[in-house]
């Protein structure tokens, strides 16, 4: 097949970027089943991040220890022995126990629409869609922006999760095309967020403010971390905040889970020691925050 002049031009602009994840089937990601995409590379680096994974922008190797058998197969079929790695896939493709896995691939816009419209009855039958996530999708915004655009021509429903930590019309923009943002709310103090996540809140709360200003749908996403952000003053302020702004239709809390710990020992990371949450911590977290504001506030999952 010989491409016209006009293909021939779009195949050589089509927008790629880092995804190390398509999740069908998603129920924690925003309304009705989703499709969640989760895009590489994040500006923050929280010390309780359950996707380390997300956190870099370029592909990496992960070595399950626990799954590994001392095969040896993967020294054999690796050009460099493993001292170093190609990402060639050799490894991943013949480990009989499934202990190493590359992490990152490049994705086209076409290529993940194609995935998320396999599921658009389901999306319609339940009031879901697709919902970008990462690492940060604003972090990859050309390819995020043309994905949520093309999103909308086929009548899906859109979110975005963020950290909001961008450039406010970048946010902005890409506003235009998202039915809702699922924002994240993780430290209200200022020195305490630059502390646990490598930033201030400055930008993210500004951009917060733009987006309520805007008419934008926001849910206030706070993952709350014990022995970190567990405290009294900031619930007062995540109550604070959702009533600051009208856009905010809800909170929704989410207590800390270990899920992340193996991939930390896969990536060969030391992983903060946090401890898990009770249902009844959890439940007096819920009063604590809904004492200061009228908005509903409700458990994202249970840790």
């Amino acid at each position: 097949m010989i491409l016209s002049d006009e293909q021939f031009k779009r195949s050589k602009i089509m927008l790629s970027a880092m995804i190390f994840d398509i999740e069908r089937n998603s129920y924690v990601d925003g309304p009705g089943i989703r499709t969640a995409v989760f895009l590489k590379g994040c500006p923050l680096s929280c010390v309780w991040c359950h996707n380390p994974e997300s956190q870099s922008f370029e592909k990496q190797m992960m070595f399950y220890k626990s799954k590994c058998i001392g095969c040896g197969k993967c020294r054999e079929v690796c050009p460099n022995h493993l001292q170093s790695c190609d990402f060639c896939g050799r490894c991943e493709l013949y480990c009989p126990a499934d202990a190493r896995k590359i992490c990152g691939k490049e994705y086209t816009t076409d290529e993940v629409l194609k995935e998320i419209v396999k599921d658009k009855p389901f999306y319609e039958n339940s009031g879901g869609g697709v919902t970008l996530s990462g690492g940060e999708p604003l972090a990859q915004y050309d390819f995020s922006l043309e994905l949520l655009k093309k999103a909308k021509e086929n009548g899906i429903h859109t979110a975005i999760e963020t950290c909001g930590y961008a450039e406010k019309s970048k946010i902005l923009e890409i506003a235009k095309y998202v039915d809702l943002f699922l924002f994240d709310c993780k430290e209200t103090d200022q020195e305490l967020h630059k502390e646990y996540t490598g930033v201030d809140n400055k930008i993210i709360l500004d951009n917060l403010k733009a987006l309520s200003d805007a008419g934008s749908k926001i849910i206030l996403r706070c993952p709350i971390i014990p022995g970190f952000n567990d405290r009294a003053e900031h619930f007062k302020g995540i109550s604070e905040t959702a009533e600051k702004f009208i856009g905010i239709e809800h909170i929704e809390i989410e207590p800390f889970h270990p899920l992340g710990e193996s991939k930390y020992s896969a990536l060969g990371r030391e992983v903060a020691d946090i401890p898990v949450p009770s249902g009844k911590t959890v439940d007096k977290w819920i009063k604590q925050i809904g004492c200061g504001t009228d908005k509903d506030v409700i458990c994202a999952y249970q840790a």
